[in-house]
C-alpha cells in the first residue's frame, strides 16, 4: 500500500484553501481525516501530547487512519540519541493509545549532528522489534555503508528526502519506505510541479515492489502546496498501477495565501 498525506493538518493557513471558513478548528482532523488516510504528526517533534490526546485522536479519525509519529527532539536534539531507553519508551508508552492506527516513528536528526553508528544502534536497539521505524539523516557523514548496516539490521528505513541542497542515497535498507518532501521549486512558493512528483513516483516504483508499504508525506505546508501535491502524486502512482491510499480530489484544495 502506498499511503500519501501530508505532514500534520493544524495549519492556519489552510483555512479557506482546504478547510471551509466556517469549519471550527476543532473539527478540521475529521475534515482532513474524511479526505486523508494517514497524517504525519509533527507536534510530537517538538512537544510531546499526553496519552490521553493519542487516544482522541485515534477516537476522531475512521478505522483505516494510520498516524506517522515524529519522535520528540528531546532524544534527538538535546539528547543526541544519548541514553534512548526512557524518551523512547515515554514516547511509545503515550503512542500506543492510537492502537492499530499508530503507523511508523520517524526520527529526524539534527542537520549539525554528524555519523555515530554506535548512538544510531542503540535508539534503534531501544524500540521493539516489530516497530517500524524511519530515519531521517540532515548531514552528509551519515550516508556510510556502515549506517546503512545498522539500517538493515534493525529493519529501519532510511527517509528519502527531497530538499533544497541535500539528496538522499537510494537506499533500500527495509521491506517498506519512508518519503518526505520539504519544499518543490514549482510557484506558488514551495508547490512540486507534475514533472518533479511524477518522477518521484518512478522512485518509488524503482526501489519497492507494488505489495510493499511506503509511507509518503508532503511537508510544504505554504499555500496549502502540500495537500494539493498530496493529491497530484497518488494520483500518478495509481496511474502507473500502484495502490495509493485516500486523498481526496484537486478540487478538495484551491492555493491561497501562506
Amino acid at each position: 500500500m502506498l499511503f500519501v498525506g501530508t505532514s500534520g493538518w493544524q495549519y492556519r493557513h489552510w483555512r479557506g484553501s482546504f478547510y471551509p471558513h466556517k469549519l471550527a478548528q476543532r473539527a478540521w482532523l475529521e475534515h482532513f481525516a474524511s479526505r486523508f488516510q494517514t497524517a504525519e504528526v509533527n507536534n510530537t517533534f517538538y512537544n510531546l501530547p499526553a496519552a490521553s490526546v493519542f487516544k482522541h485522536w485515534a477516537e476522531r479519525t475512521p478505522e483505516d487512519f494510520v498516524f506517522a509519529l515524529k519522535v520528540s527532539r528531546f532524544l534527538t536534539h538535546i539528547r543526541r540519541l544519548r541514553d534512548p531507553e526512557e524518551p523512547v519508551e515515554l514516547f511509545l508508552d503515550r503512542a500506543r493509545e492510537l492502537g492499530s492506527k499508530r503507523g511508523p516513528s520517524l526520527i529526524q536528526l539534527p542537520p549539525q549532528m554528524q555519523v555515530d553508528t554506535g548512538r544510531l544502534d542503540a535508539v534503534l536497539s531501544a524500540f521493539p522489534a516489530h516497530d517500524r521505524v524511519a530515519v531521517e539523516f540532515r548531514h552528509d557523514s551519515w550516508f556510510v555503508p556502515e549506517v546503512r548496516s545498522v539500517l538493515e539490521k534493525h529493519g529501519a528505513a532510511l527517509c528519502l528526502v527531497d530538499r533544497k541542497g541535500m539528496r538522499t542515497p537510494r537506499w533500500q535498507t527495509a521491506d517498506w519506505g519512508y518519503v518526505r518532501f520539504h519544499q518543490g521549486r514549482a510557484l506558488p512558493p514551495s508547490c512540486y510541479g507534475r514533472t518533479a512528483l511524477a518522477s518521484w513516483v518512478d522512485v518509488v516504483v524503482e526501489m519497492w515492489s507494488r505489495e510493499a508499504d511506503v509511507f509518503v508525506y508532503f511537508n510544504n505546508d505554504a499555500f496549502g502546496c502540500a495537500v494539493r501535491d498530496a493529491i497530484v502524486f497518488a494520483h500518478l502512482a495509481a496511474e502507473r498501477g500502484l495502490r495509493p491510499t485516500r486523498v481526496g480530489d484537486t478540487s478538495d484544495v484551491t492555493l491561497g495565501a501562506a
